[in-house]
């Protein structure tokens, strides 16, 4: 026997696959009709995770490529309180060009008018920027505005509040300085802390003599270095390790031109992997479509499945033939899901480009091109398998007469594995590329738990639609008999609305929530002020003015200090792997207090406070939520960088804290001994009572600045109102986000009233015959759809209050907010949707020619 003939069954394979791929081919000459919803349902999800990733791509490159000038330079090292001095300043001027800065927050004052804005004040020296320029109003340079002689470059922001124009005083401090000109833009200002007030631009020697600044001052200090010799990746990462080797307890945080700015990387990405999954929402929502649109397509062809099968084709055969023609134009709808998706970076930088913060260069990566259609394809599998494995499964004599009598079979286990399977890797896709993987874990369980309770919800509506009593009303009668009825439109409503509309739901509660919490569940004793940087030899002035000028208010002190932390036990923190809730513990500089007794708002949940008047060892209290997150526990030592002194303390208990209260609250508070000899500077809060009028407010702020000028006074009330603009702002967008997966539903929805026209041409040209009206028919069909949409709009406020209350409560810790305008949007969005599809597909059906659909029965 020959060898080929050993084994014959790989011949058998390749004989079997050229045979469907041929049959494949004959049958893809029928055109694409039937599949358009297929494709634009695909295509649509698709085109979200596309250009998602694709603009966060355009930023991230942006980012590396522009790394220098939004740096300032190859190389940043900044820390809090204290500038660099003697030989370690010499060791970083023989490094390369180097300009120094300094940053705080101050109060910006008009001197004729005595109204005063907390401004973030910045001063440079002769050589910033080191790369970029700064761009001021009147094309002048800032040697003109600031240096030629003292004067400030503010933004156009604070001559607005203030009232003031280019060439009027601004009081800084114990001195007034004449404003040089107007900022439009500065190079760095991306890659510096988050600002809360407008840019004032001084250079540094006017910034000193300000007297703001002093050895317990709140500044920022930075330095620039602009390397010598190559600077590329390597050299990078060998200057850091000599800046740990020359400095190594000088406190520094460094950063390199790769990534200018973490947290913005940060914030992208994760920005990125939302998005991602709400393209990947419509993508599911749309498999319903897609799994309509399959199913159709095979109740058309069962004819010629029936004829295949009578002639001696097996059913692998024949779910081979559908499933490569499914394959193709799963493809054809990824690759214009693609080509949508790469169109909407340059769409959105066309049109918004002067707000991002940066120039986004057009890129994409080959991370985000596989992520969609990888996405794109298995969602396309998922949905189809199911329709085609039951095409596989029925006789023939069956198929034949399926369209009367309807066989129910399961599809064989092997279709049913390869579902599962493709579920699964749906899912693994998801919480793998995900940085948050346990809430991209809840997420598919969502995902899974929302589907499930929909394709019961239009289980349950159909079974009861069956056994309900007709009414003597003939229009409800019809439509209940059609919600119950053999191939109804409840399934695919119910399922493509509904979970849409459920996020649409928890996005709109989970924003009237916190909104709520903002502004309408402030404690009734949280303060009207913080006041910083107050000189403690200045406290019995301040509590004097306040007893003059407020007799009622109540005033809390503490000491604050920043520092930064740099080793969790023996563990540096660039090697501790935090959650991201506990990461921004670990950013940066962090405020710090000490106090001899437990501060108020603080309640102990572990270990002991320290006796009055202890000298041991350093003690620290740390935040019980947070030292969970970070694996700290009692006795434990975490070590703090302070002045630039490496300050090592053992965890001797841990506080649970009232955020809420907007009070004095620390993540660490030290045993007076670590910390009282290091030179600082108080905070302080007034709190006024009740119904103190605005005026009354705003008299006492400028009091205290005009006896405290090195002091600055934020108004809680407005810093609560900056972040719920900015957050209103986020909502605004992920609304937008959560409106493509009510898109999709929508494309489900026309695709199944499409499917459905042929059966109900054929019921209305009955009806006619039999005497009923054209406008009969339409208050049948509208009862029908109101009824489904009050059934959906129902289940999803229920499943978004849910997952909004589990969002708030389990993850935010804030109190959950029911809002009856939310439940409004889902009923309104919901009839609107189905009665404007649904009465366009009606209108349709009373339009069709009743003649042809006579003689075919």
């Amino acid at each position: 026997m020959r060898p080929a003939d050993a084994n014959p069954l790989p011949g058998r394979w390749w004989r079997a696959l050229a045979l469907a791929l041929r049959l494949a081919r004959r049958e893809g000459r029928n055109g694409l009709s039937g599949f358009y919803v297929f494709i634009v349902c695909v295509a649509l999800g698709v085109a979200v995770i596309t250009g998602v990733g694709a603009l966060a791509d355009a930023l991230r490159s942006s980012f590396e490529r522009q790394g220098e000038t939004l740096l300032g330079g190859d190389v940043t090292l900044s820390r809090p309180h204290q500038p660099l001095e003697g030989s370690l300043r010499s060791w970083l001027m023989q490094q390369g060009r180097v300009s120094e800065s300094a940053s705080m927050r101050a109060m910006a004052r008009n001197p004729a008018s005595g109204e005063q804005v907390l401004v973030e004040l910045k001063g440079v020296d002769a050589a910033y920027p080191l790369s970029g320029a700064v761009r001021l109003a009147g094309d002048l340079s800032l040697d003109a505005a600031i240096r030629a002689q003292p004067a400030a470059a503010v933004d156009p922001i604070l001559l607005e509040s203030l009232g003031l124009k280019v060439g009027d005083l601004l009081s800084l401090g114990r001195i007034a300085l004449p404003i040089g000109a107007a900022i439009v833009a500065e190079p760095d200002r991306i890659s510096e802390r988050l600002t809360i007030g407008p840019r004032v631009l001084v250079s540094i020697d006017t910034m000193r003599s300000t007297g703001l600044i002093d050895p317990g001052s709140l500044v920022s200090w930075r330095y620039g270095v602009k390397l010598a010799g190559a600077t590329g990746r390597d050299d990078l990462i060998a200057f850091r390790a000599r800046v740990r080797e020359a400095m190594p307890e000088a406190g520094f945080t460094v950063r390199d031109r790769r990534d200018p700015s973490p947290q913005i990387s940060r914030t992208l990405e994760r920005l990125r992997q939302f998005l991602t999954l709400v393209g990947l929402t419509a993508l599911l929502v749309g498999g319903v479509g897609v799994a309509n649109a399959v199913a159709t397509y095979i109740d058309r062809r069962r004819k010629i499945i029936a004829a295949f099968k009578s002639l001696g084709a097996t059913g692998g055969a024949i779910f081979a033939v559908h499933l490569l023609q499914v394959a193709l134009i799963s493809g054809i709808g990824i690759l214009l899901g693609i080509l949508l998706g790469l169109l909407i970076p340059p769409a959105l930088t066309h049109m918004v480009g002067e707000a991002l913060p940066i120039k986004a260069d057009i890129s994409v990566s080959a991370r985000s091109l596989l992520t969609a259609i990888a996405y794109g394809l298995l969602v396309s599998l998922l949905f189809t398998l199911w329709p085609l494995g039951r095409a596989e499964r029925v006789r023939a004599g069956a198929l034949f007469r399926d369209e009367v009598a309807p066989e129910r079979v399961l599809p064989r286990w092997h279709v049913i594995v390869l579902m599962l399977a493709a579920g699964l890797s749906l899912a693994s896709l998801a919480i793998v590329t995900s940085e948050a993987r346990l809430l991209a874990f809840y997420y598919c369980l969502g995902v899974v738990g929302v589907f499930a309770v929909f394709f019961g919800l239009a289980g349950a509506i159909a079974h009861a639609a069956r056994r309900l009593p007709r009414p003597s009303w003939p229009e409800a009668a019809l439509a209940i008999s059609n919600l119950g009825a053999p191939g109804a439109l409840t399934r695919s409503v119910v399922l493509s609305l509904g979970a849409g509309l459920s996020l649409l739901v928890t996005v709109a509660l989970v924003d009237r929530s916190i909104v709520f919490e903002l502004t309408g569940r402030l404690p009734a004793e949280s303060p009207n002020y913080f006041v910083l940087d107050l000189k403690r030899s200045d406290m019995d002035a301040f509590n004097a003015l306040i007893a003059r000028e407020a007799p009622s208010a109540k005033v809390q002190e503490a000491p604050m200090l920043r520092g930064r932390l740099v080793k969790l036990g023996e563990l540096p923190v660039e090697s501790v792997k935090a959650p991201p809730e506990a990461q921004w513990v670990l950013n940066g500089d962090r405020g710090l207090t000490y106090s001899e007794g437990v501060p108020e708002g603080s309640t102990v949940v572990a270990g002991h406070w320290w006796p009055p008047d202890y000298r041991g060892e350093p003690l620290v209290s740390f935040e019980a939520d947070l030292a969970k997150a970070l694996k700290l526990a009692i006795g434990d030592t975490i070590t703090i960088n302070v002045l630039g002194r490496n300050l090592t303390a053992r965890i001797a208990n841990l506080r649970e804290l009232k955020w809420e209260s907007l009070g004095l609250n620390f993540v660490m508070v030290f045993s007076p001994n670590t910390l009282a000899g290091a030179p600082h500077n108080l905070l302080a809060t007034v709190t006024l009572p009740k119904g103190t009028a605005l005026a009354a407010e705003a008299e006492l702020s400028k009091q205290i600045g005009r006896a405290f000028p090195a002091s600055s006074a934020i108004r809680v009330k407005d810093a609560i109102d900056a972040f719920k603009t900015l957050f209103g702002r986020v909502m605004v967008a992920v609304r937008a986000a959560g409106s493509v997966t009510l898109l999709a539903g929508g494309v489900v929805l026309a695709g199944a009233l499409a499917t459905a026209q042929r059966r109900r041409i054929q019921q209305a040209v009955i009806l006619k015959t039999l005497g009923a009206t054209s406008q009969r028919i339409l208050l049948s069909h509208l009862i029908e759809y109101l009824l489904l949409a009050f059934c959906t709009s129902f289940i999803s406020l229920l499943l978004g209050s849910l997952a909004a209350w589990a969002t708030l409560s389990r993850v935010m810790e804030i109190d959950f907010t029911f809002s009856a305008q939310s439940a409004a949007l889902a009923g309104v969005v919901a009839v609107g949707m189905v009665a404007v599809l649904g009465g366009f597909g009606t209108w349709r059906v009373l339009q069709a020619p009743p003649v042809p659909y006579l003689r075919s029965e």
